[in-house]
């Protein structure tokens, strides 16, 4: 027993000499003059909001990568809109249409269009950008490859009008662009994405010019939507808006959106933790109308009323006047001397011949030959003098095409005209981008858009029929509508200029 206590108070003995001699070691590891840890709240604290984020890692490869893909949905948005000046002698002579029948094609489209922009604007703030974008080009790219097999024209108004309900969707794409991009670069980029629309335009024209005259509009319109298969896979590398996840309070979405841009730009996010304000009513028509932004709310559902009016009244009036010959031109050759009304009744089949595809191409490149001067206009007089001076040039050209010219001059008044409203249209998708806060910039976008529908709802029954009637009967309301739109945005309260994008109001 003796033996067996001396045994343990000798290991005892051993193990405190061992941790003595540990404690010995370790001891010098440590600073001789050890001080506290510093204090990392500092970083901590610091914030940043997702403009300042946006700000920061400012332009680079990320966004040109949006550029191309957002570019591309614009191209077959255009073709869609597009191939109705197309379309329409093609569908004339097929169903011995009258011309209230042929503009009431247009109408179905603009009348889809304006019954989804509500909803579609509605649905972007509550769920998100990226959904209504996607969903909108599938729906539109469906029922636009349906139209190609309608039986009858009852048939092919009502699936266009749901091609335009699709169409409403994929516009919120502008949205989803506009708050990817940092405030200096957007009177740039922006208007440069007209270059999309054009090619659009002039793709669809050129499909038109090739494919109708030999398999006929039913195979143009299935060769049209063969790019959008390609492109519905290219929608995965575009992220969900940060500023659109933070207000839902999905913070952390948001940071892993801002740290993937900031990577793909060789850029780093501000010091800090990402702090903003979650916005609890989102999409509420009510904040539209409150003191801060009833005028300008007003204002802007008469702009993008004129806008759309102007841009179609222009397309339609050009496809209207060069298939039933009503241009008082001088040099008229023998295609162009058959006229739509004749003494024994209406002829119906009058098809685009090559030249008046060649006038409408041309009459395309008008809407980016000047956007160097739109964004100039943008940067030196600010968005509301813009508009104010694009739509007086333009109501002055609405009232040239009437001028009795040569066919030439008939082509580059064609393509002024349509340079102008087409500016007009880009400035407008700006300034309304910019001026709602994040919590209804897509239901701003989407009343706005709306109203530009009713315009072009009205314009085919002007271009269209009153256009036969008489011609500078047809014109007069375009340009009337574009001058009183010009005195009306003196009064717009709001100059977006530089100005960063507001998350609530």
């Amino acid at each position: 027993m003796m033996k067996l206590c001396f045994r343990m108070g000798e290991n005892m003995k051993t193990e405190l000499v061992s941790a003595i001699y540990l404690q010995d070691v370790e001891l010098p590891e440590k600073p001789a003059d050890s001080q506290p840890p510093p204090n990392n709240n500092k970083n901590n604290d610091e914030t940043f909001t997702v403009e300042d984020a946006v700000e920061k890692i400012g332009f680079g490869r990320f966004h040109i990568l949006l550029f191309f893909i957002m570019g591309s949905s614009t191209i077959l948005e255009a073709m869609e809109i597009m191939l109705l000046a197309v379309v329409s002698p093609e569908i004339r002579c097929e169903w011995r249409l009258s011309d209230w029948q042929v503009a009431l094609v247009s109408t179905m489209v603009f009348l889809g269009f304006m019954l989804c922009g509500v909803l579609s604007g509605y649905i972007a703030d509550r769920y998100g950008r990226w959904k209504v974008v996607f969903g909108g080009f599938v729906w539109s790219a469906y029922f636009s490859l349906l139209t190609s097999f309608a039986p009858t024209y009852g048939w092919f108004i009502f699936l266009r009008s749901m091609v335009g309900c699709g169409v409403a969707g994929v516009s919120q794409g502008f949205v989803l662009k506009t708050e990817f991009i940092p405030a200096k670069y957007r009177a740039i980029l922006l208007p440069l994405a007209s270059v999309f629309w054009m090619l659009g335009s002039m793709l669809i024209i050129v499909l038109g010019m090739v494919v109708v005259p030999s398999m006929g509009w039913r195979w143009m319109i299935r060769i049209s939507v063969t790019p959008s298969i390609i492109l519905i896979f290219l929608f995965k590398f575009i992220p969900e808006s940060a500023r659109y996840n933070v207000s839902a309070g999905n913070v952390q979405a948001a940071v892993e959106t801002l740290q993937r841009i900031a990577r793909m730009n060789r850029a780093s996010l501000p010091p800090g933790r990402l702090v903003e304000s979650v916005v609890s009513e989102r999409g509420s028509w009510r904040m539209l109308l409150n003191s801060s932004f009833r005028r300008t709310s007003l204002l802007l559902w008469y702009t993008w009323f004129v806008a759309s009016f102007a841009y179609y009244g222009s397309v339609l009036s050009s496809s209207e006047l060069l298939e039933k010959n009503l241009l008082c031109v001088t040099n008229a050759d023998g295609e162009h001397q058959v006229k739509h009304r004749q003494e024994d009744g209406l002829c119906y089949c009058i098809p685009f011949h090559f030249n008046d595809y060649q006038t409408l191409l041309v009459s395309c490149l008008g809407e980016v030959a000047l956007v160097p001067l739109n964004i100039c206009l943008l940067n030196v007089l600010g968005r509301k003098l813009s508009l104010t001076v694009l739509q007086l040039v333009s109501a002055i050209l609405f009232m040239m095409i009437n001028i009795c010219t040569t066919m030439f001059g008939f082509t580059v008044l064609l393509f002024l005209l349509r340079s102008l409203v087409s500016m007009n249209f880009t400035v407008v998708y700006i300034y309304t981008a910019e001026v709602y806060p994040t919590a209804v910039r897509s239901l701003g976008m989407g009343f706005c858009t709306s109203f530009s529908r009713i315009g072009g709802m009205i314009a085919p029954f002007i271009a269209q029929v009153l256009m036969s009637e008489s011609v500078i009967l047809a014109l007069s309301p375009f340009a009337a509508a574009c001058v009183i739109c010009a005195l009306g945005n003196f009064l717009l309260p709001i100059e977006t200029r530089g100005r960063a994008l507001l998350q609530t109001s």
